[in-house]
C-alpha cells in the first residue's frame, strides 16, 4: 500500500517496483516490500528526492532482494528457490575457496546454516541474508560473505589450536624471533607494522581474499577468475588496482607517523620475514614470505 504522502505517480512507481521484484510470490505485501525498500535508501542516500529514490530502487537486483528478505522472513517456497537457485554454487565457491572437498562442505553447510537462521535471539531467527541491500547481485554478495567467513575461521583455528597438538601434528615452526631490540632500525620497521595494518584492515573481505590468493597462495589467474566469477582480465584489473592503492596507503600511513617520503619508501623494501605482522592473520592462506607488491603488482 502507498504512503498516504505519495503522490500518485510515486505510488505507480512503488507499485511497479513491487510487481518487478515478484515479491508477492514469497508472501511479502507491497507494504512489507515498500518498508524493506525505505530502509536501504535511507541506509545509503540522506534526504532523497522523489526523483533520486525512483532512480536509487529501479537499480536495484529487486527479484534477488525480494528474495532474500524472504528466505530471512522464513517463507518456504523462498528458500527452495534458494536451494535451487544457489546450494549447488555456494558449494563451488567453497571449493574454489578451500581447495579441499571435507573442508569445503563444511564451510558450505555452516554458511548456509547462517543464512537459513539456524541461531535465535529472543526467540527470533537470525539470517544473514537481512543484510542483502540488492546493490549487486546475490551470488556476489554471498562470494563475499563465505570469504569473510572463511577468513573468520581461519583466524579462530590459528587462536584455538595448541602449541602441542600442532607439535603432534607434525608441524614445522619457524625459528624463534630475534629480540625487537637486537633488530636494526626497528622504529621503522614498527611504524611499517602498524601503517600496513591499518591499511589492510580497510580492505574488504573480498579484495583481501584476492590479494591473498595471488600473492600469498600464488594461485594463478584464472583459478582466482573462477572462484570470484569474473574475466581473468578483471581478476589482473583489479590486482592492479589493489597493489598500488595498498601500497599508496602503506605510504601515506608512514607519513603520518613521521617518516619522510625517502624512508617511507625504503622502509616498504623490508621483507616480509622482518616484520612482527601477522600478515597471515590478516589474509587467508599459509605461504612463504614475500616482499611486498609494487605498483602494478
Amino acid at each position: 500500500m502507498p504512503k498516504p504522502s505519495q503522490s500518485g505517480h510515486e505510488a505507480n512507481i512503488a507499485a511497479a517496483l513491487y510487481e518487478r521484484s515478484g515479491a508477492s510470490a514469497y508472501g511479502l505485501s507491497a507494504g512489507q516490500f515498500a518498508a524493506i525498500l525505505d530502509e536501504i535508501l535511507r541506509k545509503q542516500v540522506s534526504s532523497p528526492s522523489p526523483g533520486q529514490r525512483a532512480d536509487f530502487c529501479a537499480a536495484l537486483r529487486l527479484e534477488e532482494l525480494a528474495l532474500a528478505r524472504a528466505c530471512a522472513a522464513g517463507n518456504d517456497l523462498a528458500w527452495q528457490d534458494f536451494i535451487s537457485r544457489y546450494r549447488q554454487k555456494m558449494h563451488s565457491m567453497a571449493l574454489h575457496i578451500t581447495r579441499d572437498a571435507a573442508h569445503a562442505a563444511e564451510l558450505a553447510d555452516s554458511l548456509f546454516a547462517d543464512l537459513y537462521g539456524v541461531s535465535t535471539r529472543d526467540d527470533v531467527r537470525r539470517s544473514k541474508l537481512v543484510f542483502y541491500t540488492g546493490r549487486g547481485s546475490l551470488e556476489g554478495w554471498l562470494r563475499t560473505v563465505m570469504a569473510q567467513e572463511f577468513i573468520n575461521r581461519y583466524r579462530k583455528q590459528k587462536r584455538t589450536v595448541s602449541l602441542e597438538e600442532q607439535t603432534e601434528e607434525g608441524v614445522q615452526f619457524a625459528a624463534a624471533v630475534p629480540d625487537p631490540a637486537d633488530t636494526p632500525g626497528r622504529e621503522s620497521t614498527e611504524r611499517l607494522e602498524a601503517a600496513t595494518d591499518e591499511a589492510l584492515a580497510e580492505l574488504s573481505a573480498e579484495d583481501r581474499f584476492t590479494l591473498a590468493s595471488y600473492y600469498l597462495d600464488e594461485r594463478t589467474l584464472a583459478e582466482i577468475a573462477r572462484t570470484l566469477g569474473l574475466h581473468e582480465s578483471s581478476v589482473s584489473r583489479r590486482l592492479d588496482r589493489l597493489a598500488a592503492g595498498l601500497r599508496k596507503r602503506i605510504l601515506a600511513g608512514l607519513r603520518t607517523r613521521g617518516l619522510s617520503h625517502a624512508q617511507a619508501a625504503e622502509a616498504l623494501e623490508t621483507d616480509v620475514r622482518d616484520l612482527q605482522l601477522n600478515l597471515r592473520s590478516r589474509f587467508v592462506q599459509d605461504s612463504g614470505p614475500r616482499s611486498f607488491p609494487k605498483g602494478s603488482g
